[in-house]
């Protein structure tokens, strides 16, 4: 069996001058913490508005299938608020989660827009120039949706089903790098530990959605991972 980890997938990847904007958006965290003095909570916040905006482009790939196949009009219009609810109650159960684990404080109301408003605040507020960052992710974002999605002409092969369950996958990795950086934390005694297995594991992962992005171009892997890939 073919490795997954292949040097030569490797650079070819990091050719794309696309990939290297993904790494440096994924280690732009570091300069929080060495600048900024950021410590865990605002870098799981920073993580959890990530998932709110690659859900967003998702959303945005599901209704681009349309122009692709227009059969794909009356599937949109049931899926696309759909997945808008479920995605968004689960990034809200998550989000409480998260608070809950940093130790926030204060009411927040229960599941809807205003919940969802009062964690979004709860997030932004968390670190010192957290919109920088967050402004950065949907750039690096809206760059891949326009050249994989539109410009290569991604909308014409996307099939609606596998793209609204291609962000839930990042949610469960971000659980398990929590669980993991706490319980270093608490095993050593060194938060900084855990923010730096946070970052590294996040790092890691964008690493493997790019390498699986340049197998998809080349014409390789399958439709649920390659899509997993475009939605990282």
């Amino acid at each position: 069996m073919k490795r997954f980890f292949d040097p030569d997938l490797f650079a070819r990847t990091y050719r794309d001058p696309l990939a290297w904007a993904s790494l440096l958006v994924d280690l732009l965290p570091v300069i929080a913490v060495v600048f900024f003095g950021w410590k865990a909570v605002p870098l799981v916040a920073l993580y959890w508005l990530e998932n709110l905006i690659i859900g967003a482009f998702t959303a945005l790939r599901m209704i681009g299938t349309v122009a692709g196949n227009i059969v794909n009009l009356a599937i949109a219009l049931f899926m696309v608020p759909f997945f808008t609810v479920h995605y968004g109650m689960f990034c809200f159960g998550h989000g409480i989660f998260l608070r809950a684990f940093a130790g926030g404080d204060g009411d927040i109301e229960g599941p809807g827009v205003n919940g969802m408003r009062s964690l979004i605040d709860w997030a932004l507020g968390t670190g010192s120039h957290m919109t920088w960052f967050v402004t950065a992710i949907i750039a690096v974002n809206a760059l891949f949706y326009l050249v994989d999605f539109i410009l290569r002409g991604g909308y014409r092969t996307a099939e609606i089903q596998v793209e609204m369950f291609a962000p839930y996958g990042r949610i469960v990795t971000l659980h398990v790098a929590i669980i993991l950086g706490a319980g270093l934390m608490l095993a050593f005694g060194q938060p900084l530990l855990g923010v730096l297995i946070l970052i590294i594991l996040r790092v890691v992962f964008g690493m493997i959605l790019n390498m699986m992005r340049q197998k998809k171009i080349e014409g390789g892997g399958n439709k649920v991972l390659n899509t997993l890939a475009k939605a990282g």
